[in-house]
């Protein structure tokens, strides 16, 4: 996987989320690397990409940490993880790959984005990309704020 790739995601989703959650401070925690067939904690909206590079963007989150942010985004305090808050956290995935894939594009990469598909339910689990039998590893880059965590993870390759 190569960084050039992941760096758009790593940026945006930190500028992203200051600005979304109003200037709030937002920590990078460690990166690390885990196999693409994982357990999720609750609310992940997934992003794939196809053209140039193949994978997906994966947005993983808590409950309590989506509903958190949706209120924060929406300016009041949601009471229950409702079709406005799934938008709302829906919405917070489209501008991070959005503005990532904006500034690949920049930099001669061509791909499409799908649309963001929500999952929201306990003891999920992702699983590896289709259409091979290679098991691809994802750079997971955790990012802290006064909402939760939220895990960015990354996991593309070069069509071959």
């Amino acid at each position: 996987m190569r960084v050039e790739y992941i760096n758009p995601f790593v940026e945006t989703s930190y500028r992203v989320l200051k600005d979304v959650l109003g200037g709030a401070d937002v920590k990078r925690g460690n990166l690390y690397l885990k196999s693409t067939a994982m357990p999720v904690m609750g609310v992940a909206v997934l992003v794939g990409l196809a053209g140039d590079v193949e994978g997906r963007v994966l947005f993983d989150m808590t409950h309590e940490t989506a509903l958190n942010i949706a209120s924060a985004m929406n300016g009041e305090t949601l009471p229950e993880f409702d079709d406005l808050a799934k938008a709302t956290i829906s919405e917070l995935a489209n501008l991070i790959t959005a503005q990532a894939v904006t500034k690949l594009h920049e930099l001669n990469f061509k791909f499409d984005l799908t649309p963001p598909a929500l999952f929201v339910g306990k003891n999920m689990e992702i699983a590896a990309l289709g259409g091979t039998s290679e098991n691809v590893e994802a750079l997971i880059v955790p990012l802290i704020t006064e909402c939760g965590k939220i895990e960015v993870n990354v996991a593309i390759r070069e069509r071959i």
